[in-house]
């Protein structure tokens, strides 16, 4: 029995110590615990080299230059993406009327018809800072791969085809990366009370 009690204690002070570790390495997250950070297994977000609506390949670190909202959706859906993006644009404009600036992104996954110009045309309609971003096949599963979302289309019917994909927004900074993911259910005020208490402990 007094092996097996010191064999836990070694257990448990080695949990403790890789959890030191983790925050530490992650550059103090605890500090954002009152935003109520949610728990995710494993590394989220990270890298990624993509097409502006000039045309220009950029990569994260030219796109995420500040607090970044990302949202990965396409432009012909019917529905979803619209009112996600429209959601964010509203939360993003209460934040600024807060003084707080952070940046909407969003990213295509449907980049065969989600040409430069059409991902520019759709994000400037949402918002004036907003950055539409698509790339070839391989940069937007890459993307997707990055930030673990998930995308798949239905079979073209008449040529027009639908695709199902996951709905949550990431916020991320270029000093700690990935921070929270938001889901759609949140209002813009709710969406902005959040994201504000983040960029308030940057």
């Amino acid at each position: 029995m007094i092996r097996i009690a010191a064999i836990v204690a070694v257990i448990v002070a080695g949990v403790g110590l890789l959890s030191m570790f983790f925050f530490a390495d992650k550059g103090g997250e605890d500090k954002y615990a009152e935003c109520g950070s949610g728990a995710v297994a494993g590394d989220l977000g990270g890298p990624f080299t993509l097409v502006n609506g000039a045309g220009e390949t950029v990569t994260s670190d030219e796109v995420i230059t500040g607090p970044t909202l990302i949202y990965f959706g396409y432009t012909y859906c019917p529905d979803v993406c619209p009112l996600d993006v429209d959601r964010n644009a509203a939360a993003i404009e209460i934040l600024e009327q807060r003084g707080k600036m952070v940046t909407p992104v969003f990213i295509t996954i449907d980049p065969a018809r989600d040409t430069p110009e059409v991902v520019r045309d759709f994000a400037e309609a949402m918002h004036p800072r907003m950055i539409g971003l698509t790339g070839s096949i391989e940069q937007v599963a890459a993307a997707s791969k990055a930030y673990r979302t998930y995308y798949k289309a239905h079979p073209p019917v008449d040529g027009e085809y639908l695709v199902d994909h996951s709905t949550f927004s990431y916020l991320v900074t270029p000093e700690n990366g990935f921070l929270e993911f938001f889901r759609r259910e949140l209002t813009p005020e709710q969406l902005a009370d959040k994201i504000g208490c983040f960029v308030d402990q940057i």
